[in-house]
């Protein structure tokens, strides 16, 4: 199931998909619509990534006096902008790819921090790691990565050899550190923003 605080369930992955599609958050639930939209403000094709929007009974009308928060996210005709990056197969199952917010810029190209932690964490010596963006003068942003190490031993030289083998060159992190630990929330999500703000202050 996939929903958020501003839309309750939004869409549903039946049991009998969940081993041929893992990675799926389901389909829009009845009387839900769910999509991905362009920058450009159209439509994503399917299998192109997009903000996904919903609108249904289960979407919120808005934030309770809060005009210009709400003005934000809702759309015309009540389509709520939530602010996930996914995309859309021919089949109407939908795929989260990550935060808009914590998207990285690198020379005018878009990466996922959850594609770059996917790759850094199938490394044997990685217990944990958070991609966020860094502040670069010539590409604008650049990736940093932030890890826990499961091996004492690993170094940043190994680390990005790793990632260099399963990664597009502007994808791989220009800077490793490593860390005791990473900031998590109260349900222990990592924390992105709270590193991202420690590369830039």
């Amino acid at each position: 199931m996939y929903g958020l605080t501003e839309a309750f369930r939004s869409t549903f992955l039946p049991p009998e998909e969940i081993d041929k599609r893992p990675t799926s958050i389901g389909k829009a639930i009845p009387e839900c619509e769910v999509f991905a939209v362009k920058p450009d403000g159209q439509r994503a094709k399917p299998g192109e990534p997009g903000i996904l929007v919903h609108r249904g009974p289960t979407v919120s009308l808005g934030y309770w006096n809060r005009p210009e928060e709400t003005a934000k996210v809702m759309l015309p005709d009540g389509w709520l902008r939530t602010g996930d990056i996914g995309r859309m197969d021919e089949a109407g199952y939908v795929y989260i790819e990550d935060r808009k917010k914590d998207m990285i810029l690198v020379s005018g190209f878009n990466v996922y921090p959850n594609e770059v932690e996917g790759i850094a964490v199938t490394h044997p010596g990685v217990l944990e790691a958070a991609a966020v963006a860094k502040p670069d003068e010539r590409a604008g942003e650049v990736v940093a990565l932030f890890v826990v190490r499961k091996d004492p031993s690993l170094t940043e030289a190994a680390l990005i050899a790793h990632m260099r083998e399963s990664l597009t060159g502007y994808k791989v992190p220009k800077f490793v550190y490593f860390r005791d630990s990473l900031p998590k929330s109260n349900v222990g999500k990592i924390i992105r923003r709270a590193l991202r703000d420690e590369l830039q202050g």
